[in-house]
């Protein structure tokens, strides 16, 4: 049976992972840098390449330790080759490559997204193809027909930023540090939606795309209007998380009503980091039941950055016999369905 080694190193996680055909996930190590990057309220590309060149090779040794397997016993090294900051890519990458070339394995350049992308197939064996994917994370919003393993046809992106990178501003704005996203989510439990008025941009409109950019600013502007309003950190919590969600909401309910009768999706499926928040899940769930579709989420453990996602992409590009050359090079931007019309605005380098 298949064993592929997955490496993920696009951002701020290092990850390796054993994953077997039968979606076993043998073992993984993931070191996360958060404590490296809190200081800047955000990911510094340099020292996330850095850490990436110094943990990966102790990461793949502990992971191949733990299952009790050595290089010979896996079949490919699957590695992320894109999108994503491009120093730690290439770090991810060039060990893959060294680690095929000496074992003479095949070597499987996966994209980020994809990994995402096909993370749920990994927990749930029962998710067929076609569905419709909510791709959510700092950098990527993304309504996508998932029709096979390479075969994704975009229906929406957003036209400026990711629903992870406004979670991650307006935990800034807040004081809440970094990651933003959980920090932005444990707060909003406790406040008042409705105390704060916010925009839903592009919500009812019938362009197809997400927009954000408006929604982080309105957030600052609350923040400095919050002394003379009396509103607490947690009700504009509260109201951004809300308006995120139902911009989300509406957006997807017209990428639904917009899949024609020729094609039966098999479920709602929901995945990235933002895809760990609670509200976000609850609020699909329902929309898929509007419509009488399964609803699918991975596990929490799959929604942010892995390697585990991605050699089970590995696996099942490996089990259609597809591998790459060792000059496969590394992308910082890479779309999953490259024909997509451009979305105007920055949606066009998603």
């Amino acid at each position: 049976m298949i064993i592929v080694l997955g490496i993920e190193s696009s951002c701020d996680e290092t990850a390796a992972a054993l994953v077997r055909a039968d979606r076993t996930i043998l073992a993984q190590h993931i070191a996360s840098q958060d404590e490296a990057h809190a200081p800047y309220g955000g990911v510094v590309p340099e020292i996330a390449a850095r850490a990436h060149a110094e943990r990966l090779a102790p990461l793949i040794a502990a992971t191949l330790a733990d299952a009790g397997m050595v290089l010979a016993d896996v079949d490919a090294v699957a590695a992320t080759a894109g999108p994503g900051l491009i120093g730690g890519v290439m770090v991810g990458l060039v060990t893959a490559k060294a680690l095929a070339m000496a074992s003479d394995k095949p070597l499987i350049a996966i994209n980020h997204l994809e990994g995402h992308a096909l993370s749920p197939r990994l927990a749930d064996p029962s998710l067929e193809y076609p569905y419709l994917l909510l791709l959510v994370s700092g950098g990527h919003c993304q309504l996508l027909l998932v029709e096979g393993v390479g075969h994704y046809r975009r229906l929406a992106t957003t036209i400026d930023d990711g629903l992870g990178e406004a979670f991650d501003k307006t935990a800034k704005i807040l004081g809440l540090g970094y990651p933003g996203g959980p920090a932005v989510e444990r707060l909003a439990a406790t406040g008042n939606a409705r105390a704060v008025a916010l925009p839903r941009p592009l919500l009812g409109s019938a362009e197809p795309h997400f927009s954000f950019a408006g929604l982080k600013s309105a957030v600052m502007r609350a923040k400095q209007a919050q002394v003379s309003s009396g509103y607490s950190d947690a009700d504009i919590a509260a109201a951004f998380q809300q308006a995120a969600i139902d911009c989300v909401i509406d957006r997807t309910r017209r990428a639904l009503a917009g899949i024609g009768p020729e094609t039966s999706i098999s479920a709602l499926v929901v995945a990235g980091g933002v895809a760990a928040n609670t509200a976000m899940r609850t609020a699909l769930a329902a929309l898929a039941a509007e419509h009488d579709l399964p609803f699918v989420a991975p596990p929490l453990a799959l929604c942010t950055d892995n390697a585990a996602m991605i050699a089970w992409a590995g696996v099942e590009r490996l089990a259609l016999g597809q591998n790459d050359p060792f000059d496969c090079p590394a992308r910082p931007r890479w779309p999953l369905d490259p024909d997509a019309a451009p979305a105007r605005g920055a949606g066009v380098k998603a």
